[in-house]
């Protein structure tokens, strides 16, 4: 810990850049985007879609990941979910019957607001309330998924089948209800929140220092475009996992206590940074490092 505190002293950590101050999202939207162009002038907006390794400096990074993407080693998941997916239920119906257009060409609009249920859905509740209603029985429906890794990998792969069918369809996000607006508000409090024994917020790492290597072979990828490419496989898990396993390990690595998957305010914090990225096209499932 000590280490890692001399290194954050060296790099200045300090989150001034941007204020977690109440304003619209579009404004919130329109900043964002602008820092990371004054901070990263040479890449492309849409290059952010593939997470640090197009950032100046991550040259040998690139070269690493263009190799393992001649055969990304999340194919062999990503097959076990289509399975799942095209798998019929008891009664005879599969997972594209309970999407708009048979699942193909929608994950871009998640998370979402349901105005009945009055809270925010993500491609995980639908799938797994898909599968229940259905008749279904797979173990991740019931699993405690902080601690059952197969059943989470389970689910990681089914939505990675998902989110494959929307590839490269550009994020948008409806923030149009009350209730939206409501829960960005709470995610970005959160996103921007310092917390555990390192005393880190999520903009620490992803703001600050995007585009730094944290040392130990970390490089930290950009705010901007950080949820598109998941579900996604890092090579020190070989397997694909949920976007909300990654938010866990990183409460983990700041020292924080994490929240359970599934968690309102993983929910929250998750349509507040997709909807920063709105606009980039879906890269999910992905390779990251």
């Amino acid at each position: 810990m000590k280490k890692i505190a001399i290194l954050l002293t060296a790099l200045g950590v300090g989150v001034g850049v941007m204020a977690a101050a109440q304003a619209d999202p579009a404004s919130d939207l329109k900043a964002f985007r602008a820092y990371f162009q004054k901070k990263f002038p040479t890449v492309k907006f849409d290059d952010y879609a593939n997470g640090f390794y197009p950032l100046p400096g991550m040259e040998i990074y690139r070269e690493q990941w263009d190799a393992f993407n001649e055969f990304p080693p999340y194919e062999l998941g990503l097959a076990d979910g289509r399975k799942i997916w095209a798998k019929p239920f008891p009664n005879g119906k599969t997972y594209a019957s309970c999407f708009k257009n048979g699942g193909k060409k929608i994950a871009q609009n998640y998370p979402y607001w349901d105005d009945g249920k009055q809270e925010v859905r993500t491609a995980e509740m639908d799938l797994m309330d898909c599968a229940k209603k259905n008749g279904a029985t797979d173990k991740f429906l019931s699993a405690d998924l902080n601690k059952d890794t197969k059943s989470r990998v389970q689910l990681a792969e089914l939505t990675a089948a998902f989110y494959e069918l929307s590839k490269g369809e550009r994020v948008k996000i409806d923030l149009s209800k009350p209730g939206a607006v409501a829960a960005y508000e709470d995610g970005k409090k959160r996103w921007w929140k310092r917390r555990g024994q390192l005393n880190f917020a999520c903009a620490n790492c992803h703001m600050d220092l995007a585009g730094k290597n944290f040392g130990g072979n970390q490089p930290l990828s950009a705010a901007l475009g950080h949820p598109v490419g998941w579900p996604a496989q890092r090579l020190g898990w070989a397997r694909l996992e949920t976007i909300h396993q990654r938010y866990r390990t990183c409460n983990s690595q700041v020292r924080d206590k994490p929240g359970k998957h599934g968690d309102k305010a993983y929910n929250h914090i998750q349509l507040y940074e997709t909807y920063l990225s709105s606009g980039l096209p879906l890269t999910a499932p992905a390779m990251r490092n």
